[in-house]
């Protein structure tokens, strides 16, 4: 597997464009589109919020129709979320506009929207937005990031991940953009993500990759504990890159999930360290647990836990916040056995030892603390099973993004 500088359009046959129709925001593009040369297979995760934007039912029925989309399109600024019966209006009317523009089957255009809940989408302004899209649309690496970044919200940076990987001499490729940065927990989060891949594999398999995948890097991300209405990861594979087709539980299968994974866990991670108002990715690794699902609910209380994020705000080596949020998670352990070590590139510290501090220096770990990406590894020394879950620190910018998101 080699990692590769690109986004949705890495792989053979996508194209992408942005474009500013002003449908919140002013002066910058808030409209993207992903368009394949050929009909596409599908696969997709959705918000397990009750509460479901229209956007969401939308695709998750051309998904479970098991349709072939060509293209998607999708805006920022505005959820089109709890707007009822004109918000499915409005994603047919996107496919429509869609269908006409590019030459495509209307019943397969995939639409995502993410921003504000409760307004109704400017349908005008979408609709001329798609038009300047179709005519922009390009297979270039600029197309790519220029989508990337008009699907962001409060999101700081645009985030995209690509690799290519052989299968049968034939060189597969799998990209993919996402946007998050407030709403995130799991299950799921306030996330859009998109991925593309020329690879041909049969509808099991990629459906199969995909909901396998999702758990291990999207729902094992937090910021603030909220789960948004619009969460929707959606997997593309228009079959261009010309390898026999991989089938479910292949060794072929096997790579082609190995390269998912690093897609989606890097834009997880990216999203995690994307965090609204955030200075630091934060990890949570749970180490010798007795089952992956153990280690699992363990890691996640520790990024959920706001105490924890604040310490790592401040660069407060609090051990004993962590110890709490593993405590209360709901599994299982022992806390007497239990070693805990904080790590970034500023170095590695043991804090505790069989669930007893040790003498530690607080300045070297309030240096590894102040790093851009800090890691705590927790050892239950229980068995060989472990988990990993990424967040963020928590900072008083967080309440002042999200005191005043609607203006």
């Amino acid at each position: 597997m080699n990692i590769i500088d690109g986004g949705v359009t890495a792989a053979k046959g996508f194209e992408a464009a942005a474009a500013a129709a002003g449908i919140k925001y002013q002066d910058r593009a808030d409209m993207a589109l992903i368009y394949s040369e050929k009909p596409c297979r599908a696969a997709g995760a959705f918000t397990t919020n009750v509460v479901k934007a229209a956007p969401v039912k939308w695709d998750r029925e051309i998904v479970e129709k098991k349709l072939r989309p060509q293209a998607v399109i999708v805006n920022s600024g505005i959820a089109n979320a709890c707007t009822g019966e004109e918000g499915m209006e409005c994603c047919r009317k996107t496919a429509e506009a869609a269908s006409q523009a590019l030459n495509v089957d209307a019943a397969g255009v995939l639409v995502g929207s993410t921003g504000v809940i409760g307004m109704q989408m400017p349908v005008d302004r979408i609709e001329k937005g798609i038009h300047m899209l179709a005519a922009e649309k390009k297979a270039d690496r600029e197309s790519g990031a220029a989508a990337a970044r008009a699907i962001m919200t409060t999101d700081t940076r645009p985030k995209e991940a690509a690799v290519t990987f052989e299968i049968g001499g034939k060189t597969v490729t799998i990209g993919g953009m996402a946007k998050g940065s407030g709403m995130i927990h799991p299950n799921m989060c306030t996330m859009l993500s998109f991925i593309t891949t020329d690879a041909k594999i049969s509808g099991k398999a990629l459906r199969k990759a995909l909901r396998a995948d999702v758990e291990d890097t999207y729902n094992m991300i937090s910021v603030d504990g909220d789960t948004s209405t619009n969460d929707t990861v959606l997997l593309l594979a228009n079959g261009m890159a010309g390898n026999d087709k991989i089938r479910y539980g292949t060794p072929e299968y096997k790579r082609f999930c190995e390269a998912l994974h690093y897609v989606n866990e890097t834009l997880a991670k990216k999203m995690a360290g994307d965090g609204e108002g955030a200075t630091a990715l934060f990890e949570a690794k749970i180490t010798g647990a007795q089952t992956k699902e153990q280690a699992k609910v363990l890691a996640k209380s520790i990024v959920c836990s706001n105490l924890t994020k604040t310490a790592i705000a401040g660069h407060d080596a609090n051990w004993g916040r962590i110890l709490c949020a593993m405590g209360y998670s709901g599994a299982e352990f022992d806390p007497e056995k239990v070693t805990l070590f904080f790590e970034s590139s500023a170095g590695k510290l043991k804090i505790i030892e069989n669930g007893v501090a040790v003498d530690y220096s607080e300045e070297q770990a309030t240096e590894i603390l102040s790093q851009p990406e800090v890691t705590v590894t927790a050892d239950i020394g229980e068995g060989d099973a472990q988990a990993s879950a990424w967040g963020c620190d928590l900072t008083h910018e967080y309440i002042n993004i999200n005191a005043d998101y609607r203006s």
